[in-house]
């Protein structure tokens, strides 16, 4: 979500409750607010968790990490998919890869958190010529 659309509906909630409820309505929908934030707080922790266990740079498939992404994808949302945070090779710009098992890796360039392109490299199989 957009982050000013998450402020849009807040000050929304706010002036609803007030508007409807009075103080109580604004009590409710602080409560509401500090919930969501709550959850997406705790979604954070649980992806950054669950990447932190793995090694660095490691995925399992490239192949498959590369079928599942998109132009705008968020980093979290990226990190959620190849369960490992990646490899950073390079400030400007940001870039980050990830290698699999069989030598693939997949090299993903973000902007402003966001997924802007990213490359998929398979290395050449000797019995494809023969």
């Amino acid at each position: 979500m957009n982050p000013w659309t998450g402020w849009a509906l807040a000050l929304a909630a706010l002036a609803v409750g007030w508007y409807g409820y009075g103080w109580q309505g604004v009590v409710l929908a602080v409560s509401i607010i500090v919930f969501w934030l709550l959850l997406q707080f705790n979604k954070a922790v649980r992806v950054m968790r669950q990447a932190g266990s793995a090694p660095i740079g490691y995925i399992d498939s490239a192949v498959m990490l590369n079928a599942k992404m998109h132009t705008g994808m968020r980093m979290m949302q990226l990190v959620l998919l190849a369960r490992s945070l990646g490899e950073k090779l390079g400030e400007a710009p940001e870039r980050y890869r990830w290698t699999d098992p069989g030598g693939s890796h997949l090299t993903v360039e973000v902007k402003g958190g966001k997924v802007v392109s990213w490359e998929l490299w398979r290395p050449q199989d000797p019995t494809a010529g023969a």
